[in-house]
């Protein structure tokens, strides 16, 4: 298993905004061949961090979403969100143990 980890911190108080977009999210990944689900995250020490899990079958499933797909996957982002610069990141496990 493959797992994409993004991880996201908003700067200008539009947290709920962003949680709710995921909680209202189209669900367009659900469909994408190799997607296994989707958790989303955000820490109780810092509320405006999100962290966003993919889980895959394998790494070229995710890199053929996300090179066919992640702009579409985007196109609900709350107007106006501030990201605190420097804070993005994503990062890319394979999964050890269950």
């Amino acid at each position: 298993m493959f797992i994409a980890l993004s991880v996201f911190e908003v700067a200008n108080g539009m947290e709920e905004e962003v949680k709710q977009a995921f909680v209202k999210r189209p669900h367009l990944v659900d469909d994408a061949a190799g997607f296994l689900e989707m958790k989303v995250l955000s820490p109780q020490d810092n509320g405006s961090e999100i962290w966003v899990m993919t889980y895959w079958e394998d790494d070229n499933s995710y890199n053929v979403w996300y090179k066919d797909h992640m702009k579409e996957a985007h196109q609900d982002i709350p107007k106006g969100l501030k990201l605190v610069p420097g804070k993005s990141k994503v990062r890319f496990f394979d999964q050890v143990t269950k």
